[in-house]
């Protein structure tokens, strides 16, 4: 155990440790005469006390038979696959009853079981395998590595072979070109359209050095000169960002240019990443996210065609789920008519729909509007008008042709009477009135209503005295029978105290029983109501 050092003896320790990191000192040295890395903490390059090595070494840290491993070569492994002679005629005791060699047990056969086994039928037995003596002198490596016991020199064979296999075709090439020129067509060599081998990029010429055009050669790792690159696409600062340790533009390089659209130009990386069914591998994907939280286990890398099942199933229910909704508040409020209305679209010309455009006019974001067929509205007529706005020219103005009106905003009053072609002959039939009829306007129609309607009220009136003209109900000067308006004050009275309903319709109101409803009725508004109830109850 060492002792307890100084303060001296610990700083000029240090010092030298730290010129030993520095390397302007050498490393300290073990008893093998092996470096000691001086980067290594002390409680890893330090031997216990225990130990009492009293010198600078590591060989605590290593493993009792590391050394010995560590000297084993390739030779001391067993040859792999190699048998030690020919199979034995008789089974011996202790071999493998699957297969009857002793180098290795029954549970370590590597050998198809047999129906009967060696150990019964002693019949084809199996040679005993080379097994190495010192298997536990090598290491962990050593023991599970794929090419021990390979020969290189075998390689070497399939190298040789594969040159001769060149040197035959090259042979082969020079002599049909030999043939092509003797034939007389020249320079123009078909073998290069002929040869269709791809060679390895290391073995072909770079573009710009030399090359060899009678060979065809393709490097598939390498972008064609006439392709564009991608930051080349568009020089704007502002424009996509371009990568240049991954290679790779996220965004849309051009997004004014219709090349993308119509699937020609560059779209960026991200628009190749939402296209094909990409869009769908991702919805999957939430729903298998979505089901791990409500306790449903769904994993679409393992079982991919389960999780597509699951999916679609899900759909479904949720579409069911989503028409019984529908189904079931319908019936409750209502409203299926209004679902089943034209569009907004068509009904007020307008709509909400939110649509964002770029400042060179592109649409980002929605749904484009349809183009119209004409920028004119067709087949409108407005303000009661039966012809559209233009079909009348007159002196310069247009107007309408069915009133000879030459104001936009103007009301149709029908075609006035002085532009009406003069008619000399009265009509004999009630077909042509219905038809002169019906070619006058809603307005015409209804004041000449009117009119006839008060023609046959004066022709009845003066058939009648003046006292007794037609007359609204209870309007103008009514003269009221005191004695008819007691007793039907006395009806209203004895109808209001048993209930009983409105008057029949076959009868005729007169205006004393008019008068007495509207005495006797109760306006719930009037403030004087509860003042003559009570001084009703007070006489």
């Amino acid at each position: 155990m060492s002792s307890k050092l100084s303060r001296e003896d610990f700083r000029r320790q240090k010092l030298i440790e730290e010129q030993r990191k520095a390397g302007t000192l050498p490393a300290e040295v073990d008893e093998e005469g092996k470096a000691i890395n001086p980067h290594i903490p002390h409680y890893i390059a330090q031997a216990p006390w225990y130990l009492d090595i009293g010198a600078p070494t590591l060989r605590h840290q290593r493993a009792p038979n590391s050394d010995s491993i560590a000297e084993s070569k390739e030779d001391d492994w067993y040859a792999r696959g190699a048998r030690t002679g020919p199979p034995p005629k008789k089974y011996r005791k202790g071999a493998c009853e699957n297969c009857g060699a002793m180098s290795h047990k029954t549970k370590e056969c590597m050998e198809r079981p047999r129906r009967i086994k060696a150990r019964f039928s002693g019949t084809n037995l199996a040679a005993d395998e080379v097994v190495g003596t010192d298997r536990g002198s090598v290491g962990f490596e050593a023991k599970r590595d794929r090419w021990n016991g390979y020969n290189a020199g075998d390689f070497q064979r399939l190298v040789e072979e594969g040159e001769m296999i060149e040197a035959e075709r090259k042979k082969i090439r020079e002599q049909k070109v030999r043939e092509k020129l003797e034939g007389g067509i020249g320079g123009e060599l078909a073998s290069d359209s002929e040869d269709d081998e791809e060679k390895y990029a290391d073995q072909a010429d770079m573009p710009g050095q030399k090359l060899d055009t009678k060979t065809r050669t393709t490097v598939r790792n390498l972008r064609i000169r006439e392709d564009t690159a991608k930051y080349l696409l568009n020089l704007d600062l502002n424009s996509a960002y371009y990568d240049p340790k991954t290679r790779s533009m996220r965004d849309n390089p051009l997004p004014d240019s219709d090349a993308v659209a119509a699937g020609v130009g560059y779209g960026g990386d991200n628009f190749v990443r939402w296209t094909g069914d990409a869009v769908k591998m991702t919805e999957q994907q939430m729903f298998a996210w979505q089901a791990a939280e409500r306790g449903k286990e769904v994993l679409m890398a393992a079982n991919p065609t389960l999780g597509e099942q699951m999916f679609k199933e899900f759909q479904k229910r949720k579409e069911i789920v989503k028409d019984s909704q529908r189904s079931s508040i319908l019936e409750k409020y209502g409203g299926e008519e209004h679902l089943n209305a034209p569009p907004k679209e068509l009904l007020m010309s307008q709509t909400e729909q939110y649509v964002e455009y770029s400042q060179a006019g592109r649409l980002i974001k929605g749904q484009e509007k349809a183009h119209a067929k004409s920028k004119y509205e067709e087949d409108v007529f407005p303000l009661n008008h039966t012809s559209i706005w233009g079909s009348y020219w007159k002196d310069g103005k247009w107007g309408y042709a069915c009133c000879h009106a030459t104001y936009r905003n103007a009301y149709c009053m029908g075609r006035p009477k002085a532009e009406e072609p003069a008619t000399t002959s009265v009509p004999a039939t009630n077909a042509t009135e219905d038809s002169r009829s019906t070619s006058k306007s809603l307005l015409e129609q209804h004041v000449e209503g009117l009119g006839k309607g008060k023609n046959s009220v004066g022709a009845s009136s003066s058939t009648t005295s003046n006292s007794h003209k037609r007359q609204r109900l209870g309007e103008g000067d009514v003269e009221i029978d005191r004695k008819k308006l007691k007793k039907a004050l006395a009806a209203e009275e004895e109808r209001k105290r048993k209930g009983l309903g409105e008057k029949e319709a076959g009868g005729e109101v007169t205006q004393e029983e008019l008068e007495a409803y509207r005495m006797l009725r109760t306006r719930a508004d009037d403030p004087m109501e509860k003042m003559a109830v009570n001084a009703s109850d007070s006489d």
